[in-house]
């Protein structure tokens, strides 16, 4: 089985030549407490067996300056696929979108939450923002989402109005599982499933939450599963980020979808990042 991680920072030693400029003012702890560079992060992937990656934007270290992941995916081409962030309310943010397309970058993130960012940002679907959203859905350009569950009104209605786009939500929208099945709780992250371009990115950060209250993993995974199919839910270790090497973020999730079946787990695990960033379907990287 091909892994595939969608969800990898990256930060460099050369706070010269890449300044930090976090969204929202703050650098986050983990940024400072254990980051990881370009090439330390090839070597967790090949300790962890990992194929290849997708790098995502360090929103809270760089903001909206990705520069250092487009130099990851330079790097190395066969292992990476870059996520860069924009200012989707800026003017000139059609521009920014195709600058970094055309640096070799694969889709774009927005970041409306975070750890120094709790809650759930206003901005996200102001009419602003609508030229990025529809660039993305005519030129079939991915969007990545940092956001909250309370954010699904707002991403029901930009998907109601660019129903061809393509999303993938980190973390799975932060679910609140708390209450079990059938998770009315979080209701909503079910129902968004009846639209078709709505993609799942399974972290530690779901696996928790899952694990909380009256939730089990099993069952919350086979209900995402039944809702969205494994074909629409991708993994992503959230490293350097999360607690923990690659391997055991790997490893925890790997136990957390043996109740799966094998190929709703190559999907997951692979299969599903594979489809949705088309750059990592190509021969070369590590095999598990």
């Amino acid at each position: 089985m091909e892994i595939v991680d969608t969800h990898t920072h990256v930060i460099s030693p050369d706070s010269t030549r890449y300044p930090h400029a976090p969204v929202g003012g703050r650098q986050s702890v983990w940024s400072q407490a254990h980051p990881v560079d370009i090439d330390g992060l090839v070597r967790a992937l090949d300790e962890a067996g990992v194929s290849r990656a997708v790098v995502v934007q360090a929103s809270t270290v760089y903001g909206h300056d990705n520069r250092y992941v487009a130099e990851a995916v330079r790097t190395y081409p066969d292992r990476f696929a870059g996520v860069y962030s924009v200012d989707a309310l800026a003017d000139d943010a059609v521009a920014e979108i195709k600058k970094w397309q055309d640096e070799g970058l694969s889709g774009f993130r927005l970041f409306t939450t975070g750890t120094t960012m709790p809650g759930q940002a206003d901005w996200l679907g102001h009419e602003r923002s609508y030229p990025a959203w529809a660039y993305a859905e005519e030129n079939d350009i991915p969007v990545c989402l940092q956001m909250t569950i309370q954010g699904l009104p707002a991403l029901r209605n930009l998907l109601e109005r660019f129903p061809r786009v393509r999303v993938l939500l980190d973390h799975c929208a932060r679910p609140d599982l708390s209450d079990g099945r059938p998770y009315q709780l979080s209701r909503e992250l079910f129902e968004l499933a009846i639209h078709p371009g709505v993609h799942l990115k399974l972290t530690h950060r779901a696996l928790d939450a899952a694990r909380a209250g009256r939730s089990t993993t099993d069952e919350f995974l086979a209900d995402l599963v039944t809702a969205y199919g494994a074909e629409r839910i991708a993994w992503g270790s959230n490293f350097p980020a999360a607690e923990g090497g690659l391997l055991g973020l790997l490893d925890e999730a790997r136990s957390a979808l043996s109740g799966l079946s094998g190929d709703d787990q190559s999907a997951i695990l692979g299969g599903t990042a594979r489809a949705f960033y088309p750059s990592l379907a190509t021969t070369g990287g590590t095999r598990a």
